[in-house]
């Protein structure tokens, strides 16, 4: 179907990859920052489909365009040696499964008039996700920070910065790029940094008993959401929350709270949310609306330019650029572990079901999340109701 544009041979197939994202979509829990965790110990570690650089390339650039890190992460892996057909097939493939389970379970919600069997498994699911998270962020941290100390100083002053300000700041991880470009990359300081550019659009279709208006309405508010909010997938919610609840009166504040519920406890991107509030507002083809306006700013944020990472990748000075920007997200991942935890962490239970969480992961290397996940939402099912009553 396509070639890849490397000459030495490859580990993998793009259909190889698909299928790997396709898998990590289905069963990948723990939000974007254990996502691309994931794939940094699957692709770069264990099969070595990709180098560290190339990793370093793709996060660097999902961490300074707007919208979902994760998401943006696997559509860049794509593009590495398959290009813009990769980067549109991993793209797909990784964000298909959690927009099938998404609609099923808005489906249910609906029907059923709510889903109140859901706080439940969050209670437990919400705790184990932080060890999942926190164990992500240290393996991110030893592996690419080591023992430099200009690199630990980024990372420790915006991971602070994340959990003070409880939100990723952009500027910061730009700022430690170019920080570690100024002093390490000195005669390479005329070279051009920063050509990076983009934008959004697409076309609605309406069937059935849906409103076309508020088609368009959802699709144009949703794309404006994905193609200005900076902080991956968990930074969008508190944005569209003033737009969705506040603004446009779509959801109520409880049913606003379910769907962010929803993308917490299904795997893939949690930026998936913004399909389910598309269902709850017009149906099937209001989460296909509001997804498509979530995602296409995202994948065309990554492919513009991604050809600039790709081909100039190995100079001194963007490599200088990236090593810097990449303590400074890291950090950014290690704060957002204190941001998630103030909101999953409310009593001694949970505090024992995060801790266990990431102790069981450091002791026993082959436990795998899905397992960690069930676990957890047994553990919420039956305690919950118990400590709710009590």
């Amino acid at each position: 179907m396509t070639t890849p544009t490397t000459a030495t041979p490859l580990r993998y197939t793009l259909w190889q990859l698909v299928a790997y994202m396709l898998g990590l979509g289905t069963w990948g829990f723990g939000g974007p920052v254990a996502l691309v965790g994931y794939m940094y110990r699957d692709l770069v570690e264990k099969r070595q489909w990709m180098t560290e650089s190339e990793y370093k390339e793709g996060l660097t650039l999902a961490q300074l365009m707007p919208g979902p890190l994760a998401a943006q992460l696997a559509i860049y892996l794509g593009f590495v040696h398959y290009r813009f057909v990769g980067a549109t097939l991993v793209g797909l493939a990784f964000v298909l499964p959690s927009f099938v389970m998404v609609v099923a379970l808005g489906a249910a919600y609906v029907s059923f008039g709510g889903i109140g069997w859901m706080q439940a498994v969050f209670y437990g699911v919400g705790a184990a996700v932080i060890g999942i998270i926190a164990m992500s962020a240290w393996k991110l941290t030893v592996k690419n920070i080591g023992r430099d100390k200009l690199l630990w100083a980024i990372f420790l002053a915006n991971a602070i910065a994340t959990a003070i300000l409880q939100a990723e700041v952009v500027w910061a991880i730009v700022g430690g790029g170019v920080l570690v470009w100024l002093l390490r990359a000195p005669r390479a300081r005329s070279t051009r940094v920063g050509e990076l550019a983009s934008g959004p659009l697409l076309a609605a279709f309406a069937l059935g008993s849906a409103d076309p208006d508020k088609l368009l309405k959802i699709l144009g508010y949703f794309a404006y959401a994905g193609s200005f909010v900076f902080g991956s997938g968990l930074a969008i919610v508190p944005f569209l929350y003033g737009g969705v609840v506040r603004d446009y009166h779509w959801l109520n504040d409880k049913q606003f709270v379910d769907a962010v519920a929803v993308a917490m406890i299904t795997p893939g991107p949690v930026v998936i949310t913004t399909a389910f509030i598309g269902f709850l507002v017009q149906g099937f083809w209001g989460a296909v609306m509001a997804a498509l306006g979530t995602f296409v700013p995202c994948y065309l944020f990554t492919i513009v330019p991604a050809p600039y990472f790709k081909k100039h990748g190995k100079r001194p000075a963007l490599l200088a650029f990236i090593n810097g920007a990449t303590a400074a997200a890291i950090g950014a991942i290690a704060g957002s572990v204190v941001v998630i935890g103030q909101r999953s962490v409310t009593d001694w239970l949970t505090a024992l079901l995060a801790v266990g969480t990431a102790l069981a992961l450091w002791k026993f290397k082959k436990l795998t999340e899905p397992v960690i996940v069930v676990a957890a939402a047994l553990v919420g099912l039956i305690a919950f109701p118990l400590l709710h009553h009590a």
